[in-house]
């Protein structure tokens, strides 16, 4: 079935075979990962454990899987080869959900676990366990088995976690609808100890999002208490510049260790961006702008814009240049901006409606340069390029403001945003959750 639609049962995905983007088979997916959640919130479904050729299984997140129809999985490219190892706030569905004996809540009734329905958040990648396919004890002396029925996830106890239950999971569950930013907030006030198991039951993409929004000395904390192969897997998963300021902050054998557990693809931008001192452009750019051929539409651009996953400034606008499309490019062309792409007819070629009267920065522009460049023209993203006309990346405006604002000014946000007593009240949430100092 498509990804759009409402649901896929788990047991249709046990043994499906899993493809890239260009067709060729990546292997098979064995099982399903989810994370429970308090009282009767429907799990996270946190990703694929796929079955590659070598008999390998490793972990496939659900973030990158585009597609699931007509009995197979499309990913969105590249796999992480490391084996698979579950962790402690992780449920495996197939091996640990089904044939389990749960309770009808209306009832109180024991019915055995089938199988369970995933389906997809609109509009998001998310996706959640919201549907149980369960069977009653056996019927009468004619049937051998009892009747069979689908039910909401709510309908059913005996899979979630305890409100009383200690560790990391409860904290979580009670924060699971924070943002990133606010997410980040609550981690800061918790202790040490606390907030090393919540990093550590956290999702790699989640953590990554979370360490972003974290002050230096945080993340560098958190980062060393994670065992190495986690930690590469979840600075692969942050932005490039994010990682280089992370790894920036350790010792030089320890940043080295971490980039050798990196996969090459992941690796090699962020030691680009190693090199460039701190306050440059070179040093606080991202090398994931949107880049794209000369010959492309404004349709593609468009397309490429709307992706959910970038950032507002990001997604403003698009970067021609030669080939290859990835940073260091061919000969930067110029620069369209969403404005111009939406007046255009989507046939346009790109390469027809650059702006060429922006000109772009060189990597060792200071700070102070680029705030006064993107005041002076009212933009929000600025091309960096290399003595030879190659795209190197962008400038952000909210990474020149990283950079720009106090240390301490995510936490003074947060107290204007969600308010004193409210952020206070979330501290005291946090100490007491069972187990939290």
């Amino acid at each position: 079935m498509a990804l759009g639609a409402s649901r896929v049962f788990v047991s249709h995905l046990s043994g499906v075979a899993v493809f890239d983007p260009v067709g060729d088979q990546v292997g098979r997916v064995r099982d399903v990962v989810a994370m429970l959640r308090v009282g009767n919130l429907p799990p996270r479904v946190l990703g694929l454990v796929v079955e590659v050729v070598s008999r390998r299984r490793v972990f496939l997140p659900m973030t990158r899987v585009t597609g699931v129809e007509s009995g197979q999985v499309i990913t969105t490219g590249v796999v992480n080869m490391r084996r698979f190892e579950q962790r402690p706030a992780e449920t495996l569905v197939l091996g640990e959900l089904l044939d389990r004996q749960v309770t009808l809540v209306e009832t109180g009734e024991r019915v055995t676990v089938l199988d369970v329905g995933l389906t997809r958040l609109p509009a998001r990648r998310d996706w959640l366990i919201d549907k149980v396919f369960v069977r009653r004890g056996k019927g009468g002396p004619l049937r051998r088995r009892g009747e069979t029925l689908t039910v909401e996830w709510s309908a059913v106890t005996g899979f979630s976690l305890d409100e009383e239950e200690q560790g990391a999971a409860n904290l979580l569950a009670v924060f699971d609808q924070l943002r990133p930013a606010d997410l980040a907030n609550v981690l800061h006030h918790l202790s040490a100890k606390r907030r090393g198991e919540v990093a550590a039951a956290l999702d790699d993409d989640r953590l990554a999002d979370v360490l972003e929004e974290l002050p230096d000395d945080d993340q560098v904390e958190i980062l060393r208490k994670l065992q190495d192969e986690r930690a590469a897997d979840v600075l692969e998963a942050m932005d490039p510049d994010d990682a280089a300021d992370l790894l920036s902050e350790l010792p030089e054998k320890d940043m080295e260790r971490l980039l050798r557990l990196m996969e090459p693809q992941d690796a090699a931008p962020v030691r680009r961006l190693l090199t460039y001192e701190e306050h440059t452009a070179g040093g606080i750019m991202t090398t994931e702008p949107i880049v794209l051929r000369p010959d492309a539409t404004v349709a593609d651009a468009l397309a490429r814009m709307r992706v959910e996953d970038l950032s507002p400034p990001l997604a403003a606008q698009v970067y021609v240049c030669r080939p290859p499309e990835e940073t260091p490019t061919g000969k930067y062309l110029g620069m369209a901006h969403f404005q111009r792409l939406l007046r255009e007819p989507p046939g346009t070629l790109v390469g027809a409606v650059v702006d060429t009267d922006l000109r772009p920065l060189s990597p060792d522009t200071p700070l102070a340069t680029l705030t006064s460049y993107l005041a002076a023209y009212n933009i929000v993203a600025v091309p960096v390029v290399d003595e030879s006309g190659s795209l190197l990346g962008a400038v952000t405006v909210d990474d020149v403001l990283d950079h720009l604002l106090p240390d301490d000014w995510r936490e003074a946000a947060a107290l204007e945003a969600i308010g004193a007593g409210g952020l206070l009240e979330a501290r005291r949430d946090a100490r007491e959750v069972p187990g939290g100092r």
